[in-house]
C-alpha cells in the first residue's frame, strides 16, 4: 500500500542522501548547490564540518527514524562481499539498508529517487552480487516513487584512499589494464569516474518523467559530462 502523503511536503526543495561516505555519495554531496538543505544519513558523526546547506543525520539503517520532508533522494549505499565479510552482511547493506532508506524517504514525501546499482544487475543472475542488485531494483520499483532512476555504473574510478576505504585490488588491476585500451572498449564497459555517475544521476532525476529509468554506464558517460554545474 502506498503511504498517504502530505501535499505540502512535495514543495520542499530539500533532499536526502544515503551513502555519502562512498565514492559516488561523496561526489553527490560535493555537487550539491541547494537551494534547500541536503540531509546526509550517516552511521556515525562526520569527522569534518559539512559544507553550507548540508546537515548530518546519524542513523541506524536497521531502524530508521522519520526523515525530514524532502522532494528527492539519492541512495549510494553499497559494499562488497569481501568488505562486508559474508553474503548475508553484503545483502544487509545492498538490499536491506537500501530498501529501508527508500521506504523512509517515501514516507517523508520523496517522489523522485535515484539509486546506485551495478552493471549486469539481474534478479535471475547466477552471480550472487548481480542477483542481489537486481532484486534490489525490482523491490524499489514497488515502493511507489513517481520517478525512479537506477544507475548501473561499470568499474568506478576515484580516490578510495581519501575515504579511508581499503584498496580493491581486482578493481585497480582491471582499471590499469583497460585504461590504455579505453578507446576500443564499448562505453558501457569502460571504467567510469564516480563524479560522472553522480552528475548523471542528478541530471536524470531533474529531467526524467514519471516511471522507472535505468541508465547504463555508457549513457552515464555522456549524461554525466562535467559542464561546471552543481546539484540543485
Amino acid at each position: 500500500m502506498t503511504p498517504t502523503m502530505n501535499p505540502t511536503r512535495h514543495r520542499t526543495p530539500d533532499a536526502l542522501l544515503a551513502g555519502a561516505t562512498g565514492l559516488i555519495g561523496r561526489e553527490a554531496a560535493r555537487q550539491w548547490a541547494g537551494p534547500g538543505t541536503l540531509y546526509l544519513l550517516l552511521r556515525r558523526k562526520p569527522a569534518a564540518a559539512l559544507a553550507p546547506g548540508q546537515q548530518a543525520l546519524v542513523v541506524d539503517f536497521t531502524s530508521l527514524p522519520p526523515l525530514p520532508p524532502a522532494a528527492t533522494a539519492i541512495c549510494a549505499l553499497g559494499t562488497t562481499i569481501k568488505v562486508a565479510g559474508s553474503k548475508a552482511a553484503f545483502r544487509a547493506v545492498d538490499f536491506d539498508a537500501v530498501l529501508a532508506f527508500a521506504s523512509a524517504a517515501r514516507r517523508a514525501g520523496v517522489t523522485r529517487f535515484a539509486v546506485v546499482s551495478a552493471l549486469g544487475a539481474d534478479p535471475r543472475s547466477a552471480s550472487f552480487y548481480s542477483r542481489v542488485k537486481g532484486e534490489m531494483e525490482a523491490a524499489l520499483a514497488q515502493v511507489g516513487f513517481e520517478t525512479l532512476v537506477i544507475a548501473r555504473p561499470s568499474l568506478l574510478t576515484g580516490d578510495r584512499a581519501a575515504l579511508g576505504q581499503p584498496a580493491r585490488t581486482g578493481e585497480a588491476l582491471a582499471i590499469a589494464l583497460t585504461a590504455p585500451l579505453a578507446w576500443m572498449i564499448p562505453a558501457t564497459w569502460r571504467p567510469i569516474a564516480a563524479a560522472t555517475v553522480a552528475r548523471a544521476m542528478r541530471r536524470a532525476l531533474a529531467e526524467s518523467g514519471p516511471g522507472v529509468h535505468v541508465i547504463e554506464s555508457g549513457a552515464m558517460q555522456r549524461l554525466g559530462q562535467d559542464d561546471g554545474s552543481r546539484l540543485a
